[in-house]
């Protein structure tokens, strides 16, 4: 056997320039036989054979579910007997509706049982908009493959004499077009001497056959129902693809290096600015490398500045590196020595840019939140936020929704339930990792990233298990998920965020991570509204029912009461520590969840009314009161979320427009859809702004808070089909903001879904914006009218 490179070595072959994908150490294949060009020609083979036994399957792949899957002995095996889990190409689609198609995988059967959903090849998988990552999540297609004693094309089927010694068969499927049809002809081959079992014709509309090509284990069974008992379940190898029909491009390859996330924050201290980097990959195996290597390019040369572990469980590697030179930009560069199987060694990188501190120009910031994956991967958004290149992201929760990717979620064990919210999490850098390589980026988890429908944290403590018994997640206090899952949670959002203030754990040991970021001439205060906020159980709530028949006008006190909390102790102690802090900085911006108001009147259609949503921050209305008192001091401009309807307001507590403004910026995709329309219910308003806008002027909530509404970007009732059309029809979008700290302003915008932001015009904006607000504002001194 040739001595494997040692890491010194694979060192030396990066700082040379060298370490690119798939750059083997000795003379031997490349793990993925790739072909010269991107049509495909010559073959195109899995990398199983040649990868250590694990649950990712590698970059060139996206296996649904994750969770679901293991590289087994050199073959991809799915461990449940569940239906429709399939593993899609990402650097192989067909593209050529009038090309040839020659495709085939070994398959075998690694449990059999009474119910048999067939596991084979998949054509066509293709959503609305038929685009690679997307179509990763469809589950329907032209399947061919053997299922019980038949082998499948189609509708068609045939039956299978026997099955070979090996239980493993070929299924090869050879496609030639025709005046805009396809012939398909399956075969089932005997592994030992190439025997055609069984064969079967059919002829399809060559259209249908344009997207992803999957492996499938069980694809005549549904995802949605549980999976069988005594069911069968597949594994695949030697899975090639050939033909003028496909189109390669491995830059498409997610992994293993799968993104990048990082802060650049000043210390006021010895260390001076500190760069805090994480680094994301897949689960990985016992025998698979398990560092990453940072490097910086300096006078043309990459240099080591770091390496560092990947945690077992979040698979994330953090760097931490004091004293960086903040004054200049810095090209850097991660590096990963994937281990095979003969010893070979697959070098991967994933590059970006540490910005420097921006200090003799405005500090611009974009402001990101919730993203249902109806609209994945987002490229409307994802792509102006890459080409705006702001000098830092704000990403303000439900990174993740429990229905992404499909095939539900996990709640225990914890293992399971981790991968489960990994693969989901995996979308999230997949679709934005192009603008995060190059910004700094702030990462907040919400209350669906802990696959909850809402979240009152209770200081960290465990919902009631007679409330986990109801089924539903969202009416009382505490978490549900397994503690290293919400540990796990945390890692991958916040890894890369600025040490805590107070590192100490919260109750049951779980981490906290609220912090201030020091970066562009402004402090950022980084807190957790849901953490330590008070359960509605509390004073008998029960959320959704509660309010039902009062008018909307009635305050009523039965739903408030000083002893609950909304921040808590802790954070409140640092608010109030902060908002007196200047040093190194003339503008400051909290950055939370959600709004500290009840702005919506209705969901999720316009004309259901909701009278409370004890989910906001403007419950409970006493800690909120006392958080924006707090907050006041420090004169900072609040950024968040989570309500899927952007609103600039501003709070009052003593008297309308006395305290802060604050920006919950529109979702990246709108799911649940709300509404904030007082004027149809009669609710009394004063001061509408000089723009007229209705909806607008000075409210009290449903909970009593006073409230400044400015503007609203209310939604519409899509019926679209399209998913870009509808999540831009439900009020989706993004949200910018501009820190001028030599006027000491702060000028908001809120881009609708589908626009050119880049080259927008007053109309791709929500009505109301831009806004251009003065730091004194945020204490009540007000100009804007």
């Amino acid at each position: 056997m040739t001595k494997p490179f040692s890491r010194r070595d694979t060192l030396k072959l990066a700082v040379a320039g060298l370490a690119t994908t798939a750059v083997g150490c000795k003379s031997t294949e490349s793990h993925i036989q790739a072909p010269p060009s991107n049509s495909l020609h010559t073959k195109v083979t899995d990398a199983w054979s040649n990868t250590h036994d694990r649950v990712w399957l590698g970059g060139e792949y996206w296996a649904n579910p994750m969770e679901d899957w293991r590289v087994v002995n050199g073959a991809a095996e799915c461990i449940s007997t569940g239906g429709n889990r399939s593993v899609h190409s990402l650097t192989t689609q067909i593209v050529d509706a009038n090309g040839t198609i020659n495709m085939s995988v070994v398959v075998h059967r690694t449990s059999s049982g009474v119910n048999d959903g067939g596991g084979g090849l998949r054509f066509g998988a293709k959503s609305d908009i038929n685009e690679y990552k997307s179509n990763c999540f469809v589950q329907s297609g032209i399947d061919a493959g053997i299922k019980d004693d038949q082998l499948i094309l189609n509708n068609k089927s045939v039956k299978l004499p026997r099955l070979p010694n090996s239980s493993k068969v070929r299924i090869k499927i050879e496609g030639k077009p025709y005046n805009g049809t396809t012939k398909l002809t399956a075969k089932a081959l005997d592994l030992n001497n190439s025997e055609v079992l069984a064969q079967v014709e059919t002829w399809v509309d060559s259209s249908l056959l344009l997207g992803n090509v999957a492996v499938t284990s069980n694809f005549t069974l549904s995802s949605e129902a549980p999976a069988p008992k005594n069911g069968t379940r597949y594994g695949f190898s030697d899975w090639q693809i050939k033909g003028s029909a496909f189109v390669y491009s491995p830059e498409q390859k997610f992994g293993p290096l799968l993104w990048a996330m990082y802060t650049l924050s000043d210390t006021r201290t010895e260390e001076g600015f500190v760069l805090k980097l994480s680094a994301f990959s897949g689960p990985m195996g016992k025998h698979d490398n398990h560092q990453v290597e940072l490097q910086v390019l300096n006078n043309g040369n990459w240099q080591t500045r770091g390496e560092a572990p990947l945690d077992p469980d979040a698979w994330v590697a953090t760097f931490r590196i004091p004293n960086w030179k903040e004054t200049q930009a810095t090209k850097y560069r991660l590096v990963y020595a994937e281990k095979r199987r003969d010893g070979t060694i697959a070098i991967d990188t994933f590059t970006g840019l540490i910005r420097a501190n921006p200090t003799k120009r405005n500090l611009r910031m974009a402001a990101l939140t919730c993203q249902n994956d109806y609209a994945f991967p987002y490229e409307p958004v994802a792509n102006n936020v890459a080409k705006l290149q702001p000098d830092l992201i704000l990403f303000s929760g439900d990174q993740i929704y429990e229905n992404h990717g499909g095939f539900g979620f996990v709640r225990t064990p914890a293992l399971p339930a981790i991968h489960c919210y990994l693969r989901k999490y995996y979308q999230f850098g997949w679709s934005f990792r192009d603008a995060m390589r190059n910004a700094p980026t702030v990462c907040l988890p919400d209350d669906h990233d802990v696959f909850q429908g809402n979240l009152w944290g209770e200081s960290g403590a465990a919902m009631d298990e007679k409330f986990v018994k109801t089924g539903r997640s969202d009416g009382w206090g505490g978490y549900i998920q397994p503690i290293p899952m919400l540990e796990v949670v945390h890692r991958t959002h916040t890894a890369h965020h600025p040490d805590p203030i107070d590192p100490r754990p919260s109750e049951r040991g779980i981490s906290v991570y609220y912090t201030d970021l020091v970066y562009g001439n402004v402090s950022f205060a980084i807190i957790a509204d849901r953490h330590w906020k008070s359960g509605p159980e509390r004073l008998d709530i029960i959320v959704g029912e509660t309010g039902d028949g009062e008018g909307p006008t009635y305050i009523n006190p039965k739903y408030d009461s000083p002893d609950l909390q909304l921040l808590g102790q802790r954070q409140e102690d640092f608010l109030r520590q902060w908002g007196q802090d200047w040093r190194g900085h003339e503008l400051k911006a909290v950055l939370s969840q959600t709004v500290f108001a009840g702005i919506s009147t209705h969901q999720p259609l316009p004309n259901r009314y909701l009278k409370y949503d004890f989910d906001s921050s403007g419950w409970p209305a006493s800690a909120r009161n006392r958080a924006i008192d707090i907050m006041r001091e420090s004169k900072a401009l609040h950024i968040c979320g989570d309500t899927h309807l952007g609103t600039l307001s501003q709070y009052g507590v003593h008297e309308q427009r006395d305290s802060n403004w604050a920006f919950c910026t529109p979702a990246i995709a709108a799911g649940w859809p709300r509404w904030w329309r007082p004027d149809d219910l009669g609710l009394p308003y004063q001061h509408r702004p000089s723009h007229g806008l209705a909806q607008t002027g000075e409210y009290l909530d449903s909970f009593g808070n006073k409230i400044y509404v400015y503007a609203v970007g209310n939604p519409l009732v899509s019926k679209a089909e399209n998913r870009y059309i509808e999540a831009h029809e439900k009020g989706s979008g993004f949200g910018f903001i501009t820190f001028d700290t030599d006027a000491k302003t702060y000028t908001i915008e809120a881009f609708r879904f589908l626009v050119d932001a880049a080259n927008a015009s007053q109309d791709d904006q929500f009505s109301g914006w831009p806004v251009t607000i003065h730091q004194q504002e945020n204490m009540g001194k007000n100009r804007l009218s």
